[in-house]
């Protein structure tokens, strides 16, 4: 008997748990606040966009081609003989 108690006193909790939840966020005060909260954050981006400083690219001709030269006397090194 208690056990079943206890099963329905869960259900019952559960239920008001979620009840509750789902009646303060489909509110339309929880709305507002949400939409007010997205406004500002909006108007910050475009606050702090306009006062971004924007830097001169500084990247041209940065990149130099190097022609390889294909050298076919080119004396071939081996790594032990390197180390030796």
């Amino acid at each position: 008997m208690i056990k079943e108690l206890k099963y329905v006193f869960y259900i019952i909790i559960i239920f008001f748990f979620i009840f509750f939840i789902s009646r303060y966020y489909f509110s339309d005060e929880y709305k507002k606040k949400s939409y007010r909260s997205l406004k500002i954050v909006d108007d910050n981006i475009n606050t702090f966009s306009e006062n971004i400083v924007i830097l001169e690219s500084n990247t041209v001709d940065i990149i130099d081609y190097v022609e390889n030269q294909k050298d076919k006397n080119k004396k071939k090194y081996y790594f032990w003989e390197l180390l030796k």
